[in-house]
C-alpha cells in the first residue's frame, strides 16, 4: 500500500504509536515477530490506515522509499535483531528508528553500526506512556541532522502539542543524542517524584493530616507554579478509594518502589561526566531502600531512631510548598547542567531552550515552569547554571527559608527526606566559598603524594608531611 512509515513491536507503546500516526493519516505497515500480538492488534483495533505483515520481507516492500521503519521493541538484545533483520533488505537512505528506552551508549554503537552500511539511524526518545504515545507524546530525534527532514513530518505530527501550539518535538543532535536527553527526562522524573512523595510524607506524618486535605492541597497547589502533571496525579491518587476494601487506595499499596534503570543510568552517566545530580541519585537511593521492605518493618518496630519534639505552626503548608518549588528548581537545575556537559563532551550543539519547551506537554515531567527554564536559555544560551537566571536566582532566594525550616521539622521527626537535603546541600554547596575540600586535598598529598594548588600562587605543589602524633 506504499505505507509511510512501518512500525516494528505491537506492544502496548508500539501499538499506541502506530495508532496515533494512523490517526494523522499516515499509512501504516505493522509488524510483531510473534503473530499472536500482530492480530491482538489488528482484532482490537482495525482502521483503514494500518495495514499487518507477518513477514519482514514483506513489511520492508510495504513501505514508500526512503523507508522508515520505527523500532518499538524491549531495549537490549531485540533492538539489535531487529535491526540485523532489517539490514540486508535496505536500500541507501532508508531510516531505521528506535523508540524504545534504549541505552545511549548503545544508541551511538548502533548508529555507527547502521550509517557504516549506508543506511540512516535515529535513538528516538518517546515520553508520556501509554496514553501519550497514543495522544501526543514528547519526542527527542536524535540523529543525521539532514535525514531528519524525511521524518519530521511524522514525528511532529504525532507530537503532543504546546499551549502555544508547538509540537513537543524537535531535532535533538546526532548519534544517541535523542536517548540521552530521554534518560535525563527520566533522571529529572525520579527526582521530581521523590519529592513529591517527600512532601506527602511531611503533610501526613508531621502535619498529620488526612489523605483527603493533602489531595485538596496538591489540587490547589496545582492551580499555581507547582502545576504540573505529577502534581495533578498526585491529588487524584490521594483522593482514590480502595474499590477491594474500606479506605484509600494508596494505603493499600505496598511501601516498595520498582524502577527501570534509567535514573541510575543517569548517576552513572553523572559521575563519569563529573556533574552532581545528587537530587536524583538520592531519588534512586529511596527506590532502592524502600525495596528493603521487610527489613524495615523490624528497623521501625524496634528502639533505633530517637526523635526531637516538633512544632507545627500555621505556615506548616505554606513552607512544605515553597520547599517542594525550591527543590523542584535545583533538581531541573542539575538535569540541565548534565545536559550542558554532555553537549560539550559529544559535540551535541544541544538547544537547552528547545529541550526544555518539548516537555511542556505529551511527557511525565510536563510543567509550568518548564517555561521559565526555555525562557531563560533564550535570553542567554550560553547558560552554565540555571540559578544564574533572575527568575532562578530570586525563587531560591525567596523561597530557601522555607525548605530549611522544612528540613530541619523533618529530620527532627525522623521524617526520610533525602531529596529535599540534597537540594539544599546543592545550594549550599554553589554558595559556600569554602567546602572542605582543601583539607580533602591535603589528605589525598599525605597519603599518596597527588599534590594539590595553592590560592596564592601558581603551580603544583607536593608537601613533605610531618607525623605529629
Amino acid at each position: 500500500m506504499n505505507a509511510n512509515i512501518a512500525v516494528i513491536g505491537m506492544g502496548v507503546m508500539g501499538s499506541c504509536l502506530a495508532l496515533n500516526m494512523a490517526n494523522h493519516n499516515f499509512k501504516v505497515s505493522v509488524y510483531n515477530y510473534t503473530p499472536d500480538l500482530t492480530d491482538k492488534f489488528i482484532k482490537n483495533h482495525p482502521h483503514k490506515n494500518i495495514t499487518a505483515y507477518y513477514d519482514i520481507q514483506s513489511l520492508i516492500n510495504s513501505v514508500a522509499r526512503p523507508r522508515k521503519f520505527f523500532i518499538m521493541v524491549t531495549a537490549g538484545k531485540a533492538v539489535d535483531s531487529v535491526i540485523d533483520s532489517l539490514l540486508p533488505h535496505l536500500d541507501p537512505d532508508d531510516i531505521i528508528m528506535d523508540g524504545g528506552n534504549s541505552f545511549y551508549k548503545d544508541t551511538q554503537r548502533r548508529y555507527d553500526y547502521v550509517t557504516s552500511k549506508g543506511f540512516k539511524y535515529f535513538g528516538i526518545g518517546v515520553s508520556g506512556g501509554e496514553e501519550g504515545a497514543l495522544n501526543g507524546p514528547a519526542l527527542m530525534p536524535g540523529g543525521n541532522a539532514e535525514s531528519y527532514k524525511e521524518i519530521q513530518p511524522v514525528m511532529e505530527a504525532i507530537a503532543a502539542k504546546a499551549d502555544d501550539g508547538k509540537p513537543c518535538c524537535t531535532y535533538i543532535g546526532e548519534d544517541g543524542a535523542g536517548h540521552y536527553v530521554k534518560m535525563v527526562h527520566n533522571g529529572i522524573e525520579y527526582a521530581d517524584m521523590q519529592l513529591i512523595a517527600e512532601a506527602y510524607l511531611l503533610l501526613k506524618n508531621v502535619g498529620n493530616l488526612s489523605n483527603e486535605q493533602i489531595s485538596q492541597i496538591f489540587h490547589e497547589w496545582n492551580q499555581g507554579e507547582l502545576s504540573s502533571f505529577l502534581i495533578s496525579i498526585t491529588a487524584d491518587i490521594l483522593k482514590e478509594t480502595d474499590d477491594m476494601a474500606e479506605g484509600y487506595l494508596v494505603d493499600k499499596i505496598l511501601d516498595s518502589a520498582g524502577q527501570k534503570g534509567t535514573g541510575r543510568w543517569t548517576s552513572i552517566a553523572a559521575l563519569e561526566q563529573g556533574v552532581n545530580t545528587s537530587i536524583m541519585t538520592s531519588a534512586c537511593n529511596a527506590r532502592n531502600i524502600s525495596s528493603f521492605y521487610a527489613k524495615r518493618q523490624q528497623f521501625a518496630d524496634s528502639d533505633l531512631k530517637q526523635t526531637l519534639p516538633v512544632e507545627i505552626d500555621e505556615n506548616f503548608v505554606e513552607d512544605v510548598r515553597r520547599s517542594l518549588y525550591t527543590a523542584k528548581i535545583a533538581a531541573y537545575t542539575q538535569g540541565f547542567e548534565l545536559y550542558k556537559s554532555a553537549s560539550e563532551i559529544h559535540n551535541w550543539h544541544l538547544d537547552l531552550g528547545s529541550v526544555a519547551s518539548i516537555f511542556r506537554a505529551g511527557c511525565i515531567i510536563k510543567a509550568k515552569f518548564l517555561n521559565n527554564i526555555t525562557n531563560a536559555y533564550q535570553k542567554n544560551p550560553n547558560l552554565e547554571n540555571l540559578l544564574e537566571d533572575d527568575f532562578f536566582f530570586h525563587k531560591v532566594q525567596e523561597n530557601q527559608q522555607s525548605l530549611r525550616k522544612t528540613i530541619a521539622k523533618a529530620v527532627s521527626f525522623g521524617v526520610p527526606i533525602p531529596a529535599f537535603s540534597n537540594a539544599m546541600a546543592y545550594i549550599d554547596g554553589l554558595c559556600t566559598k569554602t567546602v572542605g575540600a582543601n583539607l580533602i586535598q591535603a589528605q589525598r598529598d599525605y597519603f599518596g603524594a597527588h599534590t594539590y594548588k595553592r590560592i596564592d600562587r601558581e603551580g603544583t605543589f607536593h608537601h613533605q608531611w610531618q607525623k605529629h602524633y
